[in-house]
């Protein structure tokens, strides 16, 4: 039985962590896991073999971190050759009669992708799909895609699973405690991005115990239709005489776990700190009856952080990136000026936009060029989702690529060549599409034939795979000036397309009124009218007081507003004058951006520009401590209060390094550095430094003289250049928990060395009792953490 039918009739027991079991057979500080295949095959083959006479259905290779950017061609092949061949030697040697599979597993890069980090998106693909390729020609079974903390970096891996074979893919993510990704992803965005590109199950792993990763389970089991899986660490790490031990045992593991699989959970198994008795145990609890995969039937799209679910509750869509009778939006298009293009989002999103439409259709530029990076740029300082909206097929799919998330589509329609095109997009990228109710005999005039069309799409749409949840449909409002009885056609068929064919709606409002004075009178009659019909989301001006009285009004009245308090925020602006204005313009001092503003939302050209405007009458350190500190406090306490995501962190911090460049290019070289020296290193053995480049963007933003010393880094290292520098600060980041023993081994060695210097320990496996059981003055429980701690002992230093 090939696994994908398997998968829809069984629960899958999945194999428990590897790391510490290599640790426990002698596997170094600062070792390759993935080398073992070669050198110790036996080894793995027997660790398998365990897990399948354990009850494993599925094991993993021994290939977490096997791609082209830690081994050459030549050894990544052999890696993956011989880690595929211990699997299949232990799927015969074992003597279980169950079903057994071999997983080819692939874990994160260990780098951040851009705009965050340095890794370009199409190159994280390059790298996965060819540890994909490998595993395909040594022939696994399916792939197992785990312990991503980063959407983008989810979405590079899945794309070049589904790209480069027909194999089935599960996906599982790493949360933290707040329950979200690293870089912001809730369990809803990830489940519409996933469940839209075709992974096959998705699910939770690692991080922690089964107890405290059930509520993100019951967020997966709420919205996914596809099946859930869940990975849980034995609780939480720490160090005893040099070994990392956990703190759940079999017992309760298993009957936590079981639990879970009883509300629903597919399959099953163990991550760090879990053994073959870990899965025995969880055998031997889960009962014989299988939990069906229930279809779920929500409207959601999804940015990298945040799930919008199109129901009862309006959604406004901002139009104001169209170029459409906008000459200021065309002059920047046509000059390239992406901060007028960002700053159109940012003000809608803070005039109550919920996702934002973006257009940059004219006929004198690259549109796919451009659609794609206003997409690329727009998404590194917004959270919200985006409607792509282009009638260019290849615009489309070039910015649905890049998309991180998953994309409104403006649009499809019941025209066959419209159909032929957006939807294979669809099916690959996912995404909910905007579907017109017209064909290729133009615009129906009566309610029925409007309806039709939408029966024709909604039938194709299943023909490819798409249900019709991923699909909202636009009645299109034709002008009342030329036909009086458009509005009623236009409402009737939104109407029965919303409550007979029980899929969502869209309007474009403002069409209704076009060629008459005041129209925003009738669109905001217009606009009540088709909520009361089943709208479900508007492309409109957030900026018209009119169009957003009618809005707030309705919420308040259909019971959608807890307290009415979002009305009256709304109605105490509109008093202010600060939010709309009957033009429909944004408030004024909107526009004027100070330094501050524009390192708080991530400008970094915006940033630059003020910068040396501020410095032709102020002094350098001025503008450092009046303005751009300031504004880095700001974000960081968002931060840490659950405001601001690690994405708008990291841009905030992006921002202010141009601003630091103006500053510098008019300062000595060391007049920028007003604080102490810190050390920083991911520690031997390891090669992922995403945590620690966060750590040192945020500390030079503070002023820290920040001495990097990379990744995989010796003991010996570290300890000579706290010594050199006399540094009283240092930063260790382990993710793996494989290499803490190196940490450890780190500490002991700078407490002989160098023993004034604080000890910040950070990463994936670390919690505050790991860290204390190892020695470590300070755990860091994110980047902002460590600042705080930096600024603490700095200032014991004045």
């Amino acid at each position: 039985m090939n696994f994908r039918e398997f998968l829809k009739q069984n629960i899958v027991i999945l194999d428990g962590g590897m790391g510490t079991l290599l640790q426990e057979r002698g596997l170094q500080p600062g070792e390759s896991p993935e080398r073992w295949n070669i050198s110790h095959p036996d080894v793995i083959t027997a660790i398998h073999q365990s897990y399948y006479d354990s009850g494993s259905n599925v094991v993993n290779t021994n290939t977490f971190g096997a791609n082209c950017l830690h081994f050459d061609e030549i050894e990544l092949e052999e890696i993956i050759r011989e880690a595929v061949d211990n699997a299949k030697k232990a799927a015969a040697l074992s003597t279980a009669t169950h079903e057994k599979y071999v997983a080819l597993d692939i874990g994160p890069t260990g780098r951040l992708l851009k705009p965050m980090g340095d890794l370009d998106f199409e190159e994280a693909v390059s790298v996965f799909a060819k540890t994909v390729q490998l595993g395909v020609k040594y022939g696994v079974d399916l792939i197992m895609i785990e312990t991503m903390n980063d959407s983008y970096e989810t979405k590079a891996a899945l794309l070049a699973a589904k790209e480069n074979s027909d194999l089935p893919v599960l996906v599982s993510n790493a949360y933290s405690e707040n329950e979200k990704l690293m870089t912001g992803a809730s369990p809803a965005a990830m489940v519409a991005m996933l469940e839209g590109m075709g992974a096959d199950a998705i699910g939770v792993n690692c991080s922690f115990g089964p107890d405290k990763l059930a509520p993100i389970v019951r967020e997966y089991l709420r919205f996914a239709s596809v099946p859930v899986m869940l990975k849980p660490n034995a609780g939480l790490p720490h160090s005893e005489n040099g070994r990392t031990l956990y703190d759940v045992f079999p017992d309760v593991f298993s009957d936590i776990t079981a639990g879970l699989v009883a509300d629903g959970v597919r399959v099953a198994g163990g991550c760090c700190g879990t053994t073959p008795d870990y899965i025995k145990a969880l055998c031997d609890k889960i009962a014989v009856s299988v939990p069906s995969v229930t279809p779920k039937h929500d409207t959601i799209i999804s940015s990298y952080t945040t799930a919008v679910r199109f129901g009862n509750d309006p959604v406004l869509i901002g139009e104001r990136i169209n170029p459409t009778g906008k000459k200021r939006l065309k002059e920047a298009l046509r000059n390239n000026e992406l901060d007028y293009i960002l700053g159109e989002g940012l003000k809608q999103q803070s005039a109550g936009a919920k996702v934002l439409d973006v257009n940059v259709g004219l006929p004198e530029i690259d549109e796919p060029a451009m659609l794609t990076k206003v997409v690329y740029e727009l998404q590194a300082v917004s959270d919200l989702p985006l409607q792509i909206d282009t009638s260019d097929p290849v615009a489309m799919e070039k910015a649905l690529r890049i998309y991180n998330g998953k994309a409104l589509i403006n649009s499809v329609n019941g025209k066959q060549e419209s159909m032929e095109a957006i939807f294979p997009l669809m099916k690959k990228y996912g995404g909910v599409a905007v579907a017109l109710t017209l064909d290729e005999s133009g615009i129906p005039d009566t309610v029925e034939g409007r309806v039709a069309i939408a029966k024709k799409i909604i039938d194709t749409a299943a023909a490819y795979g798409i249900d019709k949840k991923d699909l909202i449909f636009d009645t299109l409002a034709m002008a009342v000036s030329a036909d009086k009885n458009a509005a009623k056609l236009t409402l009737g068929s939104l109407h029965k397309i919303r409550h007979e064919l029980g899929v969502h709606t869209s309007l474009g409002v403002s069409n209704i009124s076009f060629g008459l004075p005041q129209r925003d009178i009738v669109n905001a009659a217009f606009f009540a009218l088709a909520l009361e019909n089943g709208l479900s989301a508007a492309i409109m001006n957030p900026f018209f007081a009119e169009m957003m009285k009618t809005y707030y009004s309705f919420r308040v009245l259909k019971g959608l507003d807890d307290n009415c308090s979002d009305y009256i925020a709304f109605a105490e602006s509109v008093q202010n004058n600060v939010t709309v204005s009957k033009t429909g313009a944004a408030d004024k001092a909107d526009d004027t951006l100070s330094l501050s503003n524009a390192v708080i939302k991530g400008l970094k050209d915006q940033a630059a520009r003020l910068c040396v405007e501020l410095l032709k009458n102020t002094e350098p350190l001025t503008v450092v401590r009046d303005h751009i500190i300031p504004a880095l406090d700001t974000v960081g306490r968002e931060y840490e209060q659950g405001r601001v995501y690690l994405p708008g962190l990291l841009m905030s911090a992006e921002a202010a390094k141009y601003a630091f460049e103006e500053i510098k290019a008019r300062m000595s070289s060391d007049s920028g550095k007003d604080k102490c020296a810190f050390v920083i290193a991911t520690v031997k053995g390891d090669i992922h430094d995403i945590g620690k480049n966060i750590v040192k963007l945020l500390l030079e933003n503070y002023g820290f003289a920040v001495s990097d010393l990379g990744k995989d880094v010796d003991p010996e290292l570290i300890v000579e250049e706290t010594v050199r520098l006399h540094a009283p600060l240092v930063g260790l980041s382990a993710l793996m928990t494989t290499t803490v023993p190196a940490m450890e081994e780190t500490i002991k060695q700078l407490r002989i060395s160098s023993p004034w210097a604080k000890v910040v320990v950070g990463g994936a496996v670390m919690t505050k009792e790991y860290a204390d059981s190892i020695g470590a003055d300070k755990y860091a429980k994110d980047a902002m953490d460590t600042v705080r701690y930096a600024e603490a002992v700095n200032d014991t230093l004045q």
